[in-house]
C-alpha cells in the first residue's frame, strides 16, 4: 500500500496546479480493504475532488481504475433510480480484490447539472420524460461532465495507463485525448425495476456499452 505521506510528497506540474491543488490524505477503512483517501481542490470552482487508492499504483503498470461522478442520491441515499451506488461499491470491491487500483470521485452531480437540477429532472421523469429529455427541458445538454480534471489527479500518482471500469465510451475517449492509455473493463451492475428505463436510455441515447435492462412499469430514472 502506498502510504499517504509518500503520496503527498509527489509534485504537481505547473500545468496541473492551474487546475487543482493537492490538500491531504488519510486512511479509509472499508468492509473490503483499507484504502487511502486523497483530497484535491479545483482552482476555478473550489470543488473538492477525491482519489481513493490501494497498493502501489506508481510502478508504471496499467492500473485498475474508475472515474466516478458524484451521485448523492445513489451513492449515499441508496436510490434505485440509477446504478451509481452499485457501480461505486462494485468498483471498490474489484480494486480490493486486485489489491491495487484507483477510483477518482468527481464532484459532477447529475451529469454536471447539480443536485437541485437533478431533482427537478427527476420530477420531469415522473411526468414521462426520459433522463436525456429531462435535461433538455431544463435547458441542459445530455451530459455536461468534463474529465480534464482527471489528468492532474492521475499524474499526481504517476499513472499513465488504466484499465478503466466503465460502460461509457466517452470516458475512454476523454482519457485517450488527455494522453493516457485506457482500455475498458465493463461494469454492468445494479439493474433494478426502478432504473430499467434509465439504463435503456443510457444505451440508446448516450451510447453506453451495456445490455438494456428488461422493461418494467414506471418511468423513474436518474
Amino acid at each position: 500500500m502506498l502510504p499517504s505521506e509518500s503520496v503527498s510528497a509527489l509534485p504537481l506540474t505547473a500545468a496541473s496546479t492551474e487546475l487543482l491543488s493537492y490538500s491531504a490524505s488519510c486512511a479509509l477503512p472499508t468492509p473490503w480493504a483499507t484504502f487511502q483517501l486523497h483530497a484535491f481542490i479545483e482552482a476555478s470552482t473550489g470543488k473538492e475532488h477525491l482519489a481513493i487508492t490501494l497498493g502501489d499504483i506508481s510502478d508504471g503498470q496499467p492500473v485498475l481504475a474508475r472515474l466516478h461522478s458524484e451521485c448523492l442520491t445513489g451513492d449515499t441515499l441508496f436510490s434505485q433510480r440509477c446504478d451509481c451506488g452499485a457501480q461505486l461499491e462494485g468498483a471498490l470491491r474489484k480494486i480490493a480484490a486486485e489489491e491495487r487500483g484507483i477510483l477518482l470521485y468527481l464532484r459532477q452531480e447529475g451529469r454536471g447539472i447539480g443536485l437541485i437540477n437533478k431533482i427537478r429532472a427527476y420530477a420531469l421523469q415522473e411526468q414521462g420524460a426520459d433522463t436525456v429529455e429531462a435535461n433538455h427541458e431544463l435547458g441542459f445538454a445530455d451530459d455536461l461532465r468534463s474529465y480534464a480534471i482527471c489528468a492532474p489527479m492521475l499524474k499526481h500518482f504517476g499513472i499513465q495507463s488504466l484499465k478503466l471500469m466503465t460502460n461509457n465510451p466517452r470516458k475512454i475517449a476523454a482519457l485517450q485525448a488527455l494522453g493516457f492509455d485506457a482500455e475498458r473493463i465493463e461494469l454492468i451492475i445494479g439493474s433494478t425495476r426502478f432504473n430499467a428505463r434509465y439504463l435503456a436510455t443510457k444505451a440508446s441515447k448516450l451510447g453506453h456499452l451495456m445490455t438494456a435492462a428488461p422493461a418494467h412499469s414506471g418511468n423513474t430514472e436518474k
